[in-house]
């Protein structure tokens, strides 16, 4: 399903940082900080050329998508490899289901592909992430320390090579 007509996605811009807030505020509540996953993201910055904004025909931010450099690490504590932790993903509530979510997600792992990253890992629900390919990612070998296993998803790479199961770990070098 396409956006709606008028609606459009760009690059974040300094200048959204109290919108993208405010609308991350209203879809996961003011204790969103509190969540295990904005333990990775605590004092690493996301990566500048995917942040995505989407705006309405006003030019009004109503939608945002961001990734996070990540590492994942073997049972011996040693890096094995890079990998990407997407989100927050959000949409302003009454243009959920109109594609808007659907596009940031499209163009946001087209846009992480094009930079050489396979391997995308998430917490969210299946039903949804699934669509892009998403698999559940405990099956797989991967462990987020404090999430529930069932929340843990998985892109799984293409010819780029099989996942290399392990705990993540947020780095600011993992990139």
């Amino acid at each position: 399903m396409p956006m709606p007509p008028g609606f459009r996605l760009e690059a974040e811009r300094l200048d959204d940082a109290a919108a993208i807030d405010a609308l991350l505020d209203l879809a996961f509540g003011v204790a969103r900080h509190a969540k295990r996953s904005y333990s990775y993201r605590r004092d690493v910055d996301s990566v500048a050329a995917l942040r995505l904004v989407a705006r309405d025909p006003a030019g009004r931010l109503v939608g945002t998508l961001r990734f996070w450099p990540i590492a994942i690490e073997g049972d011996d504590g040693a890096v094995r490899r890079s990998a990407l932790l997407l989100g927050p993903i959000a949409v302003e509530p009454d243009l959920k289901g109109q594609g808007v979510g659907r596009a940031l997600m499209a163009e946001g792992l087209a846009r992480a592909a094009a930079l050489g990253h396979d391997l995308v890992l998430l917490v969210g629900d299946l039903a949804y992430y699934g669509q892009f390919g998403f698999v559940p990612a405990a099956p797989l070998g991967f462990v987020m320390p404090g999430e529930q296993p069932d929340r843990l998803l998985c892109r799984v790479p293409g010819a780029g090579g099989a996942p290399i199961p392990g705990v993540l770990v947020s780095m600011a070098n993992a990139h």
